[in-house]
Order: structure tokens, then sequence, then C-alpha cells
């Protein structure tokens, strides 16, 4: 009786972290990373000041109070200022990712499709005349057989 050897929990590991799909998604996150910190930059040092212009500067500074009187931890805020710069973070961040990632990956990605179908409309065309041209032989084959044969 042999019994079959099971990988070790090492060697499963081993070769999941060898798989591509996971080394793609460490430098993804390495580079989401990295574009956080410059988009957030680009948040704090150009869109909030844009925004602070009407107002302050730092837009968590932006609330409104709920009750009567709101000083210190007494009361309740709204901190809808926060909610405005995550927002604006996102669009930037959204805006950025489309137009520098999204629509050059799609239109690349169009033009290699096209190439494909074009490629493969050649190859249709070389075979189709080929099927016409081996008709042709054939019915030159046929009617040589034909004229050249006397029928007993």
């Amino acid at each position: 009786m042999s019994a079959k050897q099971e990988p070790s929990v090492w060697q499963g590991f081993k070769a999941f972290l060898m798989r591509g799909n996971v080394v793609d998604l460490a430098v993804a996150v390495v580079i989401g990373a990295a574009f956080s910190n410059i988009v957030n930059s680009v948040v704090k040092g150009i869109i909030n000041p844009l925004v602070g212009a009407i107002g302050t500067q730092n837009l968590d500074n932006y609330s409104s109070c709920l009750s009567t009187k709101c000083e210190g931890t007494h009361g309740i805020q709204l901190m809808w200022g926060s909610v405005l710069g995550a927002t604006l973070t996102f669009l930037v961040t959204a805006t950025v990712v489309y137009f520098l990632m999204v629509l050059p990956m799609s239109r690349y990605l169009a033009r290699q499709a096209a190439r494909k179908a074009a490629r493969e409309g050649t190859k249709e065309v070389v075979e189709v005349s080929e099927l016409e041209v081996l008709k042709e032989i054939r019915d030159a084959l046929v009617a040589q057989r034909g004229s050249g044969h006397v029928e007993r």
C-alpha cells in the first residue's frame, strides 16, 4: 500500500506566493499607496485652497451644529467639511485613474482588437481565394476529362 504524498503547507504557501496574480496584486497595492499620496497632496495643496478661497483652507473646519450650543465636546456637530474633503479626494482620484489609466488602456485594447480583426479578415480573404483557385482547377480538370475522353 503506497500512500500519496500531499504537498506540505510550506510548499503550498510557496506555490501560492509564486503565482503571477499574487505578485501583480502586491505591485498594485504598492503603486496604489504611492498614487494615493500624490492625489492627497494635490487635494490638500490645490483643491482645498481653491475651495478655501470662500472660507477656510482646512475643510475639516466646516461643520454645523444640531444642538443649541456646540462648544468642545458638548453638542452635536456635523463635520460636513471632512465629508467634502473625502469626496473631493475621491473625485480627483477617480478622474486621474480614468484619464491616465482606464481610457488609454481601453484605447490600446481596442486598437489591438482591430488589428486582430484585420489579420483574421486577411486570413479569411486568403482562404477564400485559395478555395476559388482550387474550384477553378477542379473545373478545368473536369472539363479536360470530359473533352479528351471518348465514351464507348
